[in-house]
């Protein structure tokens, strides 16, 4: 644990995650939730480089000091299943030094996998100042289905976007081909 912790303020400066730094909590406990359902580690050469945790959506956004009804709203209608049917992935970061090197794919992956494998659907949520990141996630399939304003969010920033992925039938062009 000591070692993730040490990645998460490392990178924390170059990527604003998580948003608010120093935390008003050990990063102990913004990497192993409370309600954490299951984490992902990345390692290279045997040395850890990333992690990634699920949540249940239920218990997952108050704890984190999110508005659960705007977040789980938006997920929900995004979806169209219950709350109980929701996964969150949360707590996704990398050592700097491994950036690039496909950590972050890789425990994208088994996070959206694990949450598949379990019948349920994947939900998450980004700060729009982490613009790399959601234009990472936009290229992944994710769609944003709406917006929240959680108490720790200064008023000068824009709210953070709730995202989801669909579940996948057919490539675009595959489904194009076979319209034809």
């Amino acid at each position: 644990m000591p070692r993730l912790a040490a990645i998460l303020a490392e990178q924390q400066p170059h990527s604003l995650y998580p948003f608010r730094w120093p935390l008003p909590f050990p990063a102990e406990q913004f990497i192993v939730r409370d309600h954490e359902f299951t984490a992902f580690v990345a390692e290279q050469d045997g040395d850890l480089v990333g992690h990634v945790c699920i949540q249940w959506v239920e218990v997952a956004a108050p704890t984190d000091g999110m508005p659960k009804e705007d977040l789980a709203a938006a997920w929900m209608r995004g979806h169209g299943r219950p709350v109980e049917d929701l996964a969150l992935v949360s707590a996704l970061f990398t050592a700097l030094s491994a950036r690039g090197s496909g950590a972050g794919r890789a425990l994208l992956d088994a996070a959206e996998e694990w949450i598949r494998e379990q019948d349920l659907a994947p939900c998450l949520d980004v700060v729009p100042r982490h613009s790399v990141a959601k234009q990472v996630y936009e290229k992944r399939g994710w769609i944003a289905v709406g917006t929240a304003r959680p108490p720790w969010l200064p008023d000068d920033e824009p709210s953070v976007v709730a995202m989801i992925l669909l579940p996948t039938t057919a490539p675009v062009s595959s489904a194009l081909e076979a319209s034809n």
